[in-house]
């Protein structure tokens, strides 16, 4: 099931006609205090909670806004100015940021992975936002942020408000705001979301209702876009594919291609280092004893003709946005708690022919968070596809869970018995 499917449609407003939106901010306010101390969740809306979920495992803290990746100067220009955003920014400016230059309303326009790409509206409302660093160049998923109306959009791929103390962090809660995502109108892909932050008005279904009407006249834009240039989106992100590989491949505009194991394995490590890495760190992370930093610098150089020079940034080394990758995808649906995605999207281990420390490492992780998520979970229908997996298939401890969970009676609770039989010999000997 969807989270979209799963959630009522009223979830998606913070606020109906006619709520005292005083008594309402209380109510929230003294959830979140539940939450932070009992991770109590009741008494606020589904995608709320889940959301407050989601961002307390992922180690975001709610007294404090963790130090963001930020893109500035030079980069952020070439970054946003070659994002598909970019086609529909005058469209979001005539409907939404003219009128709003005295309004204490701002607008944001992020990329798909939440970076704040530009950020418009009452310059006063802007300045106090920038306090809390909700500027251009900021990320705002909730992997950095927390639950908020972008980030969160973009996590449940669906238009949604929050309202005050329904933010995560503490130094959001004087907020309120309401986003939508934006798709590719021929792919669905998502390419951003649009986002009006100000006060408590901006709570109101109204609010939600223009930003989706927004949203609507931007992907009628796109398509048109897309009728006068088919292959206007062939230069976005490249994907790369890690997972149960030994031959790692890169896709752009649809087009496969392999990609070299050691530039396969420096986009995995700067992907799971946002903040960058020098020349001699990364030469660790790839071979603890016989890399040096001229090799590195040889290697990045010779990524860059791969992977577009544009992706990549120096000292330190680092990726201007998030790889687009099968990895990322299955840590999103373990973040999101959808874990019968995250399943079916794990082929297997992570560049299972890489020897590297650090990849070796995020290997390992990625294994852990997924047997993590199944113990916690229980289900036999999930155990027993993740059994039937290399990797499952020697894990005497799922395989005593899996049985647990059977009826004594069926034939897969004998087949789980005498497999963890076997396992005990091979063990005992």
């Amino acid at each position: 099931m969807s989270i979209e499917r799963s959630q009522p449609a009223r979830q998606w407003a913070a606020t109906r006609p006619g709520d005292d939106l005083a008594q309402l901010a209380q109510k929230v306010a003294a959830a979140h205090r539940s939450f932070v101390e009992s991770a109590d969740a009741a008494g606020v809306r589904a995608v709320v909670r889940d959301s407050w979920l989601r961002s307390d495992r992922g180690g975001v803290s709610p007294d404090s806004l963790a130090e963001q990746s930020v893109l500035s100067g030079v980069d952020l220009d070439r970054y946003r100015s070659a994002h598909p955003m970019a086609l529909i920014r005058p469209v979001i400016d005539k409907l939404l940021v003219e009128d709003l230059a005295e309004s204490g309303l701002i607008v944001a326009i992020t990329d798909e992975n939440g970076r704040l790409l530009w950020v418009e509206g009452d310059s006063a409302a802007k300045d106090r936002a920038v306090r809390m660093n909700f500027a251009e160049g900021a990320d705002w998923s909730e992997r950095s942020a927390g639950t908020n109306a972008p980030g969160t959009a973009l996590a449940v791929d669906h238009g949604v408000q929050i309202f005050e103390a329904e933010h995560f962090s503490r130094a959001v809660h004087e907020w309120s705001c309401s986003a939508a995502p934006v798709h590719n109108p021929n792919t669905g892909q998502i390419l951003g979301a649009i986002d009006i932050t100000g006060g408590p008005r901006v709570a109101v279904p109204e609010v939600l209702a223009l930003i989706r009407a927004t949203v609507a006249t931007v992907e009628s834009e796109l398509r048109f876009h897309l009728l006068e240039r088919p292959h206007l989106f062939d230069s976005e992100t490249p994907r790369v594919e890690f997972l149960c590989t030994a031959t790692p491949t890169i896709i752009r505009g649809g087009q496969p291609s392999p990609l070299q194991r050691r530039h396969a394995e420096i986009l995995l490590l700067l992907g799971a280092h946002p903040e960058g890495l020098s020349a001699e760190q990364l030469a660790v992370l790839l071979d603890e004893h016989e890399l040096d930093a001229v090799t590195i610098r040889a290697e990045v150089s010779r990524l860059r003709k791969v992977y577009g020079a544009e992706g990549l940034s120096s000292r330190p080394y680092r990726l201007r946005a998030p790889v687009n990758s099968d990895v990322r995808d299955v840590c999103d649906a373990l973040d999101r708690g959808d874990l019968e995605r995250a399943i079916g999207l794990y082929r297997g281990p992570v560049l299972p022919a890489s020897d590297a420390p650090g990849v070796v490492r995020i290997r390992a992780d990625l294994r852990e968070q997924m047997r993590a998520a199944m113990l916690r979970a229980g289900d036999p229908g999930q155990l027993g596809r993740w059994l039937a997996t290399p990797e499952g298939r020697e894990d005497s401890e799922l395989w005593a869970v899996y049985r647990a969970a059977l009826d004594p009676g069926s034939t897969a609770f004998a087949r789980a018995s005498a497999r963890i039989a076997v396992l005990d010999r091979e063990l005992g000997s």
